[in-house]
């Protein structure tokens, strides 16, 4: 796959893991051999051949062990060990469990209910079919009971989302299309539809969205409650078409100017290999409300977002020139929103704090709890 000038290498989802490791402890439980690679046909519509690496049997099970590989894109479980152990069953059907390592559901709005083994429903489906065309093989009538486990998942779990997400003790056995694709931006994307559902099923109907931890450490520095928060890192588009879909009243964004000017110029997206008009918004606000072309010219010259703001308070233009960002960014953050859900912004840096905030920003405010100050 090419990404950019480089040529990168795919990998397979702990989904596509789980099924080959199935699907190889099936084969032995009918053979009484282990395959050298199992073959899983991936909904992405690619075959995927793994080599089976670790087996062993129990009493009346057998049990094999698949290395996950990212590919070019590492994540906090690549490399891990995803194991599955088989036992048949004179109950039709495949069951699915979750045994060590492997998380379990704890909040409703994700993938499976609470209480639940956090394998999702296309690897469960993935899982199903390595094991009913080995059935189909061998003539086999009955049903499997699988358990899925991953004797690192516990601590691997910690360098995820899980724990935000409601997902305790170990990771999720994820993947909709069973390959990593390198730099794919389909799992951050994943997760922050998955969190905001979370929000939702919760009962949340007013959303705040940060980008990040400095939108998360500004709203506790104003007191508000994070519970209301969700990250949405790049993805501010996306995400308000989320809040819209699970039935949010409204949607908060707060957010560093690093981020948040590109809105004012309508880019929903706001990595920098996508757009980087922040001194370009700053330049068109700022002579729109005045700016000689000096102050224009070094705000262009600008690297930094707070080095552009500080030209703008020499200049005496702070003030004018951040409210008609804000005004432009509404006119951006209301078109996405659309009519059914409410949207508002305040925008901030580290360094000069409190920058602007949009006209229903304050009603939104108001519909956030604020943090409970301990008292002796």
């Amino acid at each position: 796959m090419d990404v950019g000038r480089r040529r990168m290498r795919c990998g397979y989802t702990t989904g596509t893991c789980a099924a080959a490791a199935a699907g190889a402890a099936a084969e032995f439980l009918f053979t009484k051999e282990w395959p050298e690679a199992v073959v899983v046909n991936t909904p992405a519509g690619i075959a995927v051949r793994i080599e089976i690496e670790e087996t062993g049997t129990s009493a009346d099970a057998a049990w094999c062990g698949v290395r996950k590989d990212g590919g070019d894109d590492i994540d906090a479980t690549d490399g891990m060990w995803i194991f599955c152990e088989v036992a048949l069953q004179e109950e039709l059907g495949v069951r699915i469990l979750g045994g060590e390592g492997i998380g379990r559901v704890t909040k409703p709005g994700l993938d499976q209910p609470v209480g639940e083994a956090a394998i999702n429903r296309t690897p469960r489906q993935m899982i199903g079919e390595q094991l009913r065309a080995a059935a189909a093989g061998y003539g086999y009538q009955g049903g499997f009971r699988v358990t899925v486990f991953a004797p690192e998942g516990a601590k691997r779990a910690l360098r995820t989302y899980n724990p935000v997400l409601g997902v305790t003790g170990g990771i999720s056995i994820l993947g909709t299309s069973g390959i990593v694709r390198p730099m794919s931006e389909e799992a951050i994307v994943d997760t922050i539809r998955a969190e905001i559902r979370v929000k939702a099923a919760g009962g949340l109907r007013d959303l705040i969205l940060t980008p990040g931890n400095i939108g998360a450490e500004y709203m506790q520095s104003i007191s508000l409650d994070r519970t209301h928060a969700a990250e949405c890192s790049n993805h501010i588009g996306e995400a308000i078409d989320f809040a819209a879909l699970e039935g949010f009243r409204s949607v908060l964004l707060i957010g560093h100017a690093g981020k948040l000017v590109k809105v004012a110029s309508g880019v929903m997206n706001t990595h920098s290999r996508y757009a980087d008009c922040r001194m370009e918004t700053l330049c068109a606000h700022a002579a729109l409300c005045g700016a000689p072309k000096e102050t224009v010219s070094g705000i262009m010259a600008c690297v930094a977002v707070d080095e552009a703001i500080s030209i703008l308070e020499e200049a005496g233009l702070r003030e004018p020139v951040m409210a008609s960002v804000m005004e432009k960014m509404e006119e951006h953050l209301r078109r996405r929103a659309g009519p059914d859900l409410a949207i508002g912004a305040v925008m901030f840096t580290e360094k000069h704090g409190f920058l602007g905030k949009t006209k229903e920003a304050d009603a939104l405010l108001r519909r956030h709890p604020a943090i409970e100050e301990e008292t002796e």
